[in-house]
């Protein structure tokens, strides 16, 4: 009873995500649905909750991942009841990190998936499970540390007696201080997506986690950080973000062709999968740097993306593990035989590979043709190192199809188990999404784009407004404004190559 209940609850999830999703007005930028209780008054803590558009596609995404997780379980799984509660907290603590308006709050909820997330890799993991778990939860905490500092440090030099997102954002801090407090979030949130040099934990965890984790680990978990780059490091510092966007850029390229590279050496199936995750996740860092209206619809668009492609990567190598045994590239062979072999599972395998490396048609090649189009203007350099990646993409992932499913099947692997219907669902589903939103993303992207404007223009003018106040209170003038706007102009003049895009896609005064 308790996989029913568990489905159940994922279902009801599920449904009210979706219900929501009709009720949302997509004309209206800013957060919708609000709720907004005082917490601990004494130092402005509040139970403030909301949606828009940069949020609204990832908690559809985590409910969508967190069913097809629990359906994806073996039922004989050890601890059941502990198992589907660990999997239903880690669905929570998502949920709320993604909806929460407060910072502390969002951080509370941020920490709240450490817990399940631990005990998930370290109960029902593989043979090295108690290392990848502490490894995880030694960089996890690191990571927490960084971000609840950049957020006390901002509360603190704001002056203001609250977290509520919208209040922090409207500060009138020096570059140099948002540069500081930018930093501390950039650590933290690149140890959570994550960036190299902070990437070594993901391959660990993967490698030792079930299936189902694995689903929720790249498919939702990782998109915290980068939601958590957009929302909070370019929401409440853009100043210092142009100041080092360049530098994001090539920090993206970087880490977009280490993963590659590392993902083409791999002998297991999961490691391959994980490194590729790596890649894909710095060409959001990149279109972040880039910081367009479209380069921003990009990166949700491809935290989409990756979540669901890569989702259905490791149900397809679950499924391959758990007929054969093995993920080792060097001795598995012919697994596509269309009479002994996993035909079905090679096929959708194949379709999950093509999405990745950008098929035409696949939600992968709308998400990446974003980013690459929305960045190449801004940063060229760091964009074309970035198309690398994928080119070495199908690299990869070919070379380990090749191995795998073509050729003659062994006799060591003869008398496979028959697929059933419960190891296909999940990733048909999977696969039918990737290519309806690859047909028509507009279906995704009409969700963010209010919220990309109110993003920017929000951010800008409440700086300007802020700048162009005088600390006694008194009406601003056109002079002090005009002054303002200069000061702002230099600092986005300090880094040309971002220059332009602000000043020719954000408009600082109606």
């Amino acid at each position: 009873y308790c996989r029913g209940l568990a489905i159940a609850i994922a279902i009801a999830s599920l449904i009210l995500s979706i219900v929501i999703g009709f009720q949302f007005d997509m004309s209206q930028a800013g957060f919708q649905f609000t709720e907004n209780l005082p917490w601990i008054e004494a130092i402005g803590f509040s139970y403030q909750l909301g949606l828009d558009g940069l949020s609204f596609p990832l908690v559809i995404l985590n409910s969508l991942l967190t069913l097809i997780a629990i359906a994806a379980t073996d039922q004989d799984i050890k601890r059941p009841k502990l198992y589907y509660i660990m999997l239903l907290l880690l669905n929570l603590g998502v949920v709320g990190a993604f909806v929460a308006q407060d910072v502390l709050l969002f951080f509370l909820f941020y920490e709240l998936e450490v817990i399940p997330l631990y005990f998930l890799i370290a109960i029902w993991g593989g043979k090295r499970r108690g290392y990848a778990a502490t490894k995880f939860l030694i960089y996890t905490v690191l990571s927490g540390v960084f971000i609840l500092a950049a957020f006390l440090g901002l509360a603190w030099v704001s002056g203001i007696n609250s977290f509520s997102y919208e209040a922090l954002r409207s500060h009138n801090l020096s570059l140099g201080l948002q540069l500081l407090l930018l930093s501390g979030l950039l650590i933290g949130f690149g140890i959570k997506i994550p960036f190299v040099p902070f990437h070594t934990w993901l391959p660990d965890a993967h490698v030792e986690a079930s299936t189902p984790v694995s689903v929720l680990l790249a498919g939702v978990l990782l998109k915290l950080g980068t939601y958590g780059l957009l929302r909070f490091g370019l929401g409440f510092f853009l100043h210092a973000w142009v100041y080092i966007a360049p530098w994001l850029a090539i920090w993206a390229a970087i880490s977009a062709l280490y993963g590659a590279c590392c993902a083409i050496a791999q002998q297991d199936m999961k490691k391959v999968v994980a490194y590729s995750s790596i890649a894909h996740m710095a060409f959001i860092l990149l279109s972040t740097a880039a910081s367009t209206r479209l380069s921003i619809i990009a990166s949700v668009t491809q935290m989409v993306s990756h979540g669901l492609i890569s989702a259905l990567l490791f149900l397809l190598v679950g499924v391959v593990y758990k007929k054969t045994g093995s993920r080792d590239v060097n001795y598995l062979r012919g697994l596509l035989n269309p009479e002994r072999g996993l035909p079905i599972i090679g096929t959708l395998l194949i379709l999950a590979v093509m999405a990745s490396s950008g098929l035409p048609g696949m939600i992968g090649f709308a998400a990446e043709f974003l980013v690459f189009r929305g960045s190449f203007a801004i940063f060229p350099a760091p964009t074309l190192f970035c198309m690398v990646g994928t080119g070495l993409t199908a690299v990869y992932f070919l070379l380990m199809v090749n191995k795998v499913f073509f050729g003659r099947l062994p006799d060591y692997l003869e008398n496979l188990p028959s697929v059933t219907w419960g190891d296909r669902t999940p990733s048909l589903v999977i696969a039918s999404l990737a290519l309806i939103f690859g047909l028509q993303p507009g279906w995704l992207t009409c969700w963010i784009e209010p919220d990309v404007t109110y993003l920017l223009t929000g951010r800008i003018e409440a700086e300007i407004h802020q700048d162009a106040t005088p600390s006694l209170g008194t009406q601003a003038t056109e002079t002090q404004a005009q002054e303002a706007q200069a000061q702002f102009q230099a600092i986005l003049n300090v880094t040309p190559k971002a220059a332009p895009n602000i000043a020719s896609n954000i408009a600082l005064y109606p």
